[in-house]
């Protein structure tokens, strides 16, 4: 560490979701890297649904930050303000920076440990074996990959998913919503578009929702699947306020860096790059910026920086453990097929062979 000190400057990433852990491995041993984050493990999100059907998957879907992370410091607090020099924990540690990268993604509080999170699953799979029939609230990709996982696991169990959209999975084609509806159908399990739930209006307690259409549905317990807001209000205190849109998303100029700032860059969900919200795309937005701080550490010019494309539409939506749906940039495509490609581990041992852990 002392060493590293020594020959690089102090970087900074706050966040160890998708992309900032990527990034904080990618430069451990070229700076003196600090990661923040409240919590001590990354949480790999697509694999989280099959994790509540099968808790004893995230012995793998959950990293500690401490099993990639050997020539860094890491600290479990969240970061409350940010100074042109510094970064102010909760607990009122002050961290330096040369290089700053924020990366904190979706605002989704979670257990600090990992034996907690997994209790969590443990929970949610009770809650779903005990149940004869599960609402789900919510036909974005959350909603319908936990009806699949369900209706594959608990064949037997009721789903009825009720989304205020006229077709699932919006974000992509109209041909990939059609294949999951029907796929969904298919396993029995009923699908109410065009309505909504208010979700004031019920508890834990709950058994029967009625909807903004009418209808009543009986349910032994319900998930809400909607989207989880952005982890950017903080910002609006700190020398970024300036620098969000008007969807609390982060401006970046093609490098990743926050407009305005030469030292700060923000990568990941958090960004308003023009592109879908992936995975695999925020090991890109990681990856590149790695690149980019090595060169500036080593006094690269800005010519010699590299620049970031927005890439073309492609997604795959998983329905249970073997059948998926996939958009990509030249078809759409469901069944077997992509599901082999994602469906049967989630891309977990990829991902933990990315982050240089066994798989």
């Amino acid at each position: 560490m002392e060493e590293a000190a020594n020959r690089a400057g102090n970087v900074v990433v706050i966040g160890g979701g998708v992309a900032g852990s990527l990034l904080a491995k990618s430069l451990q041993f070229d700076s003196n890297l600090v990661l923040i984050d409240p919590k001590e493990y990354f949480d790999i999100p697509w694999t989280d649904l099959r994790s509540m059907v099968e808790p004893t998957f995230a012995e793998k879907t959950l990293i500690k930050h401490s099993e990639y992370l050997s020539n860094g410091t890491i600290i479990n607090s969240r970061a409350i303000d940010i100074t042109a020099t510094e970064v102010l924990t909760e607990e009122g540690r002050a961290v330096p920076y040369d290089y700053l990268v924020v990366a904190t993604g979706h605002d989704e509080p979670l257990p600090r440990n990992k034996t907690d999170r997994i209790g969590q699953f443990k929970q949610d799979y009770e809650k779903i074996k005990s149940s004869s029939s599960i609402l789900i609230i919510g036909g974005g990709p959350t909603g319908v990959e936990l009806a699949g996982e369900i209706a594959t696991d608990f064949p037997d169990k009721k789903v009825t998913l009720v989304h205020k959209g006229e077709r699932l999975i919006e974000f992509i084609g109209l041909k990939a919503s059609t294949k999951a509806l029907k796929w969904l159908k298919s396993k029995k399990v009923e699908v109410l578009l065009g309505q909504t739930v208010d979700l004031d209006s019920v508890s834990e307690s709950s058994r029967e929702f009625k909807t903004s259409a009418g209808t009543t549905v009986s349910a032994d317990c319900y998930f809400v699947c909607i989207g989880k807001p952005l982890s950017s209000d903080w910002l609006s205190n700190t020398i970024l306020k300036d620098s969000l849109d008007e969807h609390g998303r982060v401006k970046v100029d093609d490098k990743f860096r926050v407009r305005g700032q030469d030292k700060i860059f923000a990568i990941g969900d958090i960004t308003d790059v023009k592109e879908l919200k992936q995975g695999y795309l925020a090991h890109a937005h990681a990856t590149l910026v790695a690149k980019n701080i090595k060169l500036l550490m080593k006094g690269e010019k800005e010519s010699g920086l590299s620049p970031y494309k927005p890439s073309a539409a492609m997604a795959i939506v998983s329905l249970g453990r073997k059948s998926a749906v996939a958009q990509f940039p030249f078809m759409t495509v469901s069944g077997r097929f992509p599901g082999m490609i994602k469906s049967k581990d989630l891309f977990v041992g990829r991902t933990r062979k990315t982050m240089g852990v066994d798989p």
